[in-house]
This record gives C-alpha cells, structure tokens and sequence, in this order.
C-alpha cells in the first residue's frame, strides 16, 4: 500500500500541470476543465500528503481549492456580466 501511495505524488504532479496548462487557456471549456483537474490534483496530493504525515502541504492544498473555488465564482460573474456581441469563444 505505501508503495501505491508513494508514487501517486506523479500523477499528481501531471494533472497539476496539465491543469495549469488548461486554466491559462482562453476556452471556457479549457478553463473550466482545467479547474475540474486541479481539484483531482488537489485531493492526490492530500492523499499522498497523509501517508507521509505531510500536514503542511495537506494544508495548502485545501487553500488552493478554496481559492480554485472563489476564482471560478469570480470568472462566472465575469463571464455572466459580459455584454454579448457575438463573439465565440476561441480555443
């Protein structure tokens, strides 16, 4: 078991990249991915975090959800009080 747990810190790693990758993208969807993979991120690293009695980095990753979280409200009202021209959005 502590094998499997050791070497989840590489997966998450991958998705905390790719998800940085996605959220930097001018696609809502892209974005919206993005936010989605940080948050599996998130929960990995807890998870390897706990097996190694990590508490400091536990920690972190429950404030970077919280801000994940506030930062997708904000870009939803953003996005909600855009004036509509007609503009798609692009990949």
């Amino acid at each position: 078991m502590q094998d499997w747990l050791q070497a989840m810190q590489w997966p998450a790693m991958v998705a905390t990249v790719i998800a940085t990758w996605l959220v930097g993208s001018r696609s809502s969807a892209r974005r919206r991915a993005g936010f989605w993979i940080f948050l599996a991120s998130n929960i990995l690293w807890i998870a390897w975090g706990w097996q190694g009695d990590a508490y400091a980095l536990m920690l972190l990753q429950v404030a970077l959800v919280a801000m994940n979280v506030r930062g997708m409200r904000e870009a939803r009202k953003a996005w909600r009080d855009m004036p509509r021209s007609g503009v798609r959005d692009s990949g």
